[in-house]
């Protein structure tokens, strides 16, 4: 900025008085006023919206904004306050567009119907049928009504214009004393959604009505027609103008230069266009004195629109390539061949074939290359690992089931981690959608796509957390984790329940089983001693075995005393005494 000269009391009173106010509407819902004079914010409206506002209009009375917003309302401010004026309920739907009349004593409102309000009462004077698509520009195209035998009360018989989004017709209403006719008096035609609408106020009964129409293609439409009553069939402009590039330089094709925004001068002939760029937008008057019905103006925009960027950005040096140096490039994985330099003598081989020889096949080709073909082709035909982010995008985008479910079946958790890890940020939410869908799929492939979440979210979670979206992106996948989540306990009750059954059941079976074991024993031995020989019970207990155990003792004891008689006749000693042969015995 230049220096500035000390302004006089007196001009500050007059700049303060004349303070060019621009109002914003934000998407929070609150409404700033920017001083375009100070070149600073002024002040700040706020608590009269809940969500986004869509249009901000100033009444006559400067210190009076009126504003519209999603929350289906519409709000009058006191702007010397930064209070709400007043606030009602303006439709059923969100509210798009306003428009205050000549006279500042109505208000048109529309969502995507048309209502006139009083704003004296705040009542709705009269209903419009309006468009199918909410409409985003209202303006009223008369100042006086065109028959001039009647009073004028400041609304009836003015005509106001209309348009709405994806509409490629601009309505126009006319403002009766009765009730009845709610529909559309004429309507203007055009090749695209209108994005820009300016027109000449008609003061006088035989001035016609020139409409300047912008549409999203580009093409800026005038229209010139008389407002004098109804009219069935829509009307097409007089004249369409577009902006193109002279295609020199090379390219011979000329380009479309897109139009932004054109309005009328005070002169109503001429008109002021804005084109190209949006940062860098070009504004040049233009004047209209042709009757042609179509006007291409050339104009080189390149040489207008050059964008400067810092030096530091753009200071990369090319390298200078000699004949001697060897330039290395990313080969094929697994070729370790050994670059073979040409020898000077030898001239160039042609690549002209004799007509006896054969063509050699890649096979042969790679061969000479030294190239072993078996270490390029990856094990079982699947991709690598560094590919498997490439193909997850590709899959994704094409929606092609057999490279999602190729990529998506792996059970190696570290592919996983580096395929999430690789993959560009853009393709997160797609797939986290196919994740979502798979996992409502069966109990094998959930459990496989369990995984991939896991990643995702643990290697994601800083980009997820700024999507101001992330909340219905998810909303799916979070219900069906619920649901699963809450019939976790119920199964896992009937899991313990049903081991226990089965564990009983199978204890049941092992005891079946089990032969069983005789009881009765197959041998008794009985030890009886030379002084219980006497005891009664036993005798009569087991007489018959013991009487043969006695019989078989008596026959052991004379085989006994044979043995011992003969070894006695053999060492000599037979002339014992017979005392001794009793202790014998």
């Amino acid at each position: 900025d230049g220096p500035q000269r000390k302004k006089r009391k007196s001009e500050v009173g007059e700049v303060d008085k004349q303070l060019d106010i621009l109002a914003i509407g934000t998407a929070v819902g609150s409404i700033l006023l920017y001083s375009t004079v100070k070149g600073e914010l002024q002040s700040k409206l706020d608590g009269g919206h809940d969500s986004r506002v869509n249009c901000v209009r100033w009444h006559q009375d400067s210190c009076c904004l009126y504003s519209c917003s999603d929350d289906k309302h519409i709000v009058e401010w006191n702007t010397q306050t930064c209070k709400v004026k007043c606030k009602w309920k303006g439709d059923n739907s969100s509210v798009t567009c306003l428009c205050i009349s000549p006279d500042g004593k109505m208000l048109l409102s529309a969502g995507r119907t048309i209502k006139l309000w009083d704003l004296e009462t705040k009542e709705v004077y009269r209903h419009f049928t309006g468009h199918a698509t909410s409409v985003s520009s209202l303006m009223f195209t008369t100042v006086k009504p065109m028959n001039e035998s009647k009073p004028f009360d400041g609304i009836t018989g003015l005509y106001f214009l209309s348009g709405a989004i994806h509409d490629r017709l601009l309505s126009v209403w006319y403002i009766r004393s009765d009730r009845k006719e709610k529909n559309a008096v004429m309507s203007f035609t055009v090749t695209d959604e209108p994005t820009f609408v300016d027109l000449t106020v008609s003061e006088v009964k035989e001035e016609p009505v020139k409409l300047a129409v912008v549409c999203r293609d580009g093409q800026l439409h005038l229209f010139e027609h008389i407002l004098n009553g109804y009219c069935k069939k829509p009307l097409t402009p007089s004249s369409t103008i577009q902006i193109a590039t002279p295609g020199n330089d090379g390219d011979s094709t000329p380009k479309p230069v897109p139009i932004l925004a054109a309005a009328f001068c005070k002169d109503k002939q001429s008109l002021l266009l804005v084109y190209g760029n949006t940062l860098q937008p070009v504004i040049e008057k233009v004047s209209l004195n042709t009757t042609e019905s179509h006007i291409c103006l050339v104009r080189d925009i390149q040489k207008v629109l050059s964008l400067k960027t810092d030096a530091a950005v753009t200071k990369v040096k090319t390298p200078v390539v000699n004949s001697d140096t060897k330039v290395l490039v990313p080969g094929i994985p697994g070729h370790s061949t050994a670059v073979k330099t040409p020898a000077l003598g030898k001239e160039k081989k042609k690549n002209k074939r004799k007509p006896g020889e054969t063509e050699e096949s890649i096979e042969e080709r790679l061969g000479a290359l030294d190239i072993d073909v078996s270490k390029v082709k990856t094990p079982g035909g699947l991709p690598q690992t560094d590919s498997f982010a490439v193909l997850l995008v590709q899959g994704l985008e094409s929606n092609d089931a057999e490279i999602l479910n190729k990529v998506l079946n792996t059970r190696k958790e570290n592919i996983v981690k580096n395929t999430v890890a690789r993959m560009p940020i853009h393709a997160v939410i797609p797939l986290l959608h196919e994740l979502t869908k798979r996992l409502q799929g069966n109990p094998y492939s959930a459990s496989l796509m369990v995984r991939w979440l896991k990643s995702v979210f643990t290697l994601h979670a800083s980009y997820l957390s700024t999507l101001p979206d992330l909340i219905p992106q998810l909303g799916m996948l979070y219900q069906l984790m619920e649901s699963r989540v809450k019939t976790l306990q119920k199964l896992s009750r009937l899991h313990g329940r049903l081991f226990i059954l089965v564990t009983q059941v199978a204890a049941s079976q092992r005891v079946q089983d089990v032969p069983e074991v005789n009881q009765t024993a197959k041998l008794v031995y009985e030890d009886d001693s030379s002084e219980e020989e006497g005891s009664d019970d036993e005798m009569i207990a087991d007489k018959d075995s013991d009487e043969n155990w006695d019989e078989d003792e008596e026959k052991e004891e004379q085989s006994d005393e044979q043995d011992m008689t003969v070894e006695k006749e053999i060492n000599g000693d037979s002339d014992l005494e017979p005392e001794n042969e009793s202790e014998e015995e």
